[in-house]
């Protein structure tokens, strides 16, 4: 599902205005024949790679819903490791209007099982890449992944 019902819930009482939402990202690395990979989606809106991503439903825990989001989107079962990344980002506005802004929080994950693959249809392909032969990103997504691959466990933050 692309947007969240308790999204469109809320978008029917408050129209276009700002929304501030709970997202996550999620670096899902593995070990693989070429060394360590990371696992990455192509999105079908834009056909942008990215690491995972998605919005944070009410009460559920982040690390969680970053796990959900990766089986949802990849078919992968991953395990949350670290928080590595909390960062507020730019208000963006939507095609139809909607404007948004998200507190992403991204996560490092660790590989369990599964063959990645598009699941849902918000993503054309889904696979790992080591991470020294990565596709294009914005420079946003490659900061996340670069959180992810980071030795810390310490998230980082802005101040």
């Amino acid at each position: 599902m692309a947007t969240p019902e308790f999204i469109l819930d809320l978008r029917a009482q408050i129209g276009h205005d700002l929304l501030w939402l709970s997202g996550v990202t999620a670096v899902v690395l593995r070990d693989g024949d070429a060394g360590r990979e990371v696992l990455l989606v192509r999105r079908s809106d834009n056909g942008a790679w990215t690491p995972v991503t998605g919005i944070i439903d009410p009460g559920e825990e982040p690390a969680v819903a970053g796990a959900r989001e990766c089986l949802e989107e990849a078919d992968v079962i991953a395990r949350a490791e670290a928080l590595v990344r909390v960062k507020a980002l730019p208000e963006m506005t939507y095609e139809n209007g909607d404007r948004s802004q998200y507190l992403d929080l991204t996560f490092r994950y660790r590989y369990v099982s599964g063959t990645p693959r598009p699941a849902d249809g918000e993503n054309t392909d889904a696979r790992f890449f080591p991470v020294d032969a990565l596709p294009e990103m914005s420079e946003d997504m490659r900061a996340r992944v670069a959180a992810g691959l980071a030795d810390s466990d310490v998230a980082a933050f802005e101040s």
